[in-house]
């Protein structure tokens, strides 16, 4: 009979069990509603001994909240296999579970919930057994019934907890964006630049004002984002950021504003990597400041990076405003940077990407064609006849406007990445 567990796979087809079953099962679970006082205590107790539990087991509301839901859970799963033996018994969330749930949330200790849980489930059952050993003798018999009281009681607690996690997941949500109304509230303040106290801001924030900062923009335009998944990516963001602290403020249903006390950008390779898992989100990221002067200046950075994203066609996920300086500031008066593209490279703006892509590469290498052929990993020759026409189709020799067709052709390559 060992091979009898109550975590066993709840997925099965459950299966309606005999007659003779389920007047077992119903015997069964009007002993188990009158059990003895000594049983009822000891599954109370697992509840309470859970992994984790002793700062909570010093609140007496908590405690005695905890051992109600208990015994409501009990006597919910008893009565149901009174009435319907062998029946899969519908969740139970008691408001005393709800209120615990909510607790724990707010703490932080969310795992409690799940922990004890557990320990309930393994004491009731090591109980439950003590009373199908009583019921019958007949190895048939017993064995049936194991298997549908391990399927019930584990579908019971499985199905009673997803609704817990759901609603702790509502709950964690709802706390958060109220801190970061707080949040952004002072910091609306700070970004506006109006007279606040670094000092006092600072501890309210729970972030050091006076250091060094890298802001970030993380957003998702895709209909539905969860907090969650910009949370995770705020996440990334510190990882990659070798970040020693760090701010977060929700400014909106998609968007999250972070600053990262770090010297150095984050790594933007590693980052692209690491939010690959988490669908729509992008970011975008200012350069490092110092003090609430830089602070501020490095979110408008950021701010103005996903700007340049929003209208330009890029699928680039994550760019830092170094990465855009240039386009940020030509872009300015849309017409005219549309005008000095089209004077500037005339044909090649209307050619082959490839063309335009590799007189780019070979001015960023400066004018070095072993290097810029590497980057595009591309054979020399091969470089060398695509410069070739694509010099060809400049309305003027490169050699006088090189830093001209750079600037322009900076400019278009960012409405190629979605290409």
């Amino acid at each position: 009979m060992n091979a009898i567990h109550p975590f066993a796979a709840t997925a099965a087809q459950w299966e309606t069990p005999s007659p003779r079953v389920r007047a077992l099962l119903s015997k069964g679970a009007e002993i188990a509603l009158n059990a003895p006082p000594d049983w009822l205590e000891e599954i109370e107790q697992a509840s309470l001994a859970a992994e984790g539990r002793r700062p909570i087991d010093e609140d007496p509301v908590l405690m005695a909240a905890t051992r109600r839901a208990t015994r409501a859970s009990l006597m919910h799963w008893a009565v149901s296999n009174i009435d319907q033996p062998g029946v899969p018994v519908a969740p139970h969330v008691s408001p005393d579970m709800l209120d615990n749930a909510r607790e724990l949330v707010r703490r932080g200790a969310t795992d409690l919930a799940f922990n004890s849980s557990r320990s309930v489930q393994n004491t009731a059952w090591q109980l439950w057994m003590n009373i199908a050993f009583s019921l019958t003798s007949d190895p048939k018999e017993l064995q049936e019934l194991l298997v549908v009281s391990a399927q019930s009681i584990a579908g019971f607690i499985d199905g009673t907890m997803m609704q817990i996690a759901a609603f702790m997941q509502a709950e964690r949500e709802a706390l958060m964006r109220g801190t970061h109304v707080d949040r952004r509230e002072l910091v609306t303040r700070i970004l506006e630049g109006r007279a606040v106290d670094a000092q006092q801001a600072s501890q309210r924030l729970g972030y050091v004002l006076s250091q060094t900062h890298h802001a970030a923009v993380l957003w998702s335009e895709e209909a539905g984002t969860e907090l969650q998944t910009l949370e995770a990516a705020a996440e990334a963001l510190v990882r990659c950021g070798a970040s020693r602290d760090r701010l977060t403020v929700l400014a909106n249903a998609g968007t999250l504003w972070v600053w990262l006390a770090a010297d150095r950008e984050p790594d933007l390779a590693q980052l692209r990597h690491a939010i690959r898992p988490l669908p729509g989100v992008r970011v975008a990221i200012g350069a490092r400041g110092q003090g609430v002067d830089g602070f501020r200046r490095s979110h408008l950075q950021a701010l103005t990076t996903q700007r340049l994203l929003g209208r330009l066609h890029t699928s680039e996920r994550v760019v830092s405003f170094d990465m855009v300086r240039l386009v940020s500031l030509m872009m300015h008066d849309a017409d005219a940077t549309r005008r000095f593209v089209a004077d500037t490279l005339g044909d090649l703006a209307t050619a082959p990407a490839l063309l335009r892509r590799a007189l780019l590469t070979y001015l960023r290498c400066g004018c070095n064609v072993t290097e810029a052929a590497e980057v595009l990993h591309t054979h020399r020759n091969t470089l060398l006849r695509r410069l070739a026409r694509a010099e060809e189709l400049l309305p003027r020799p490169l050699a006088e406007q090189r830093i001209h067709v750079a600037a322009a052709l900076e400019v278009v390559s960012w409405d190629e990445e979605g290409e």
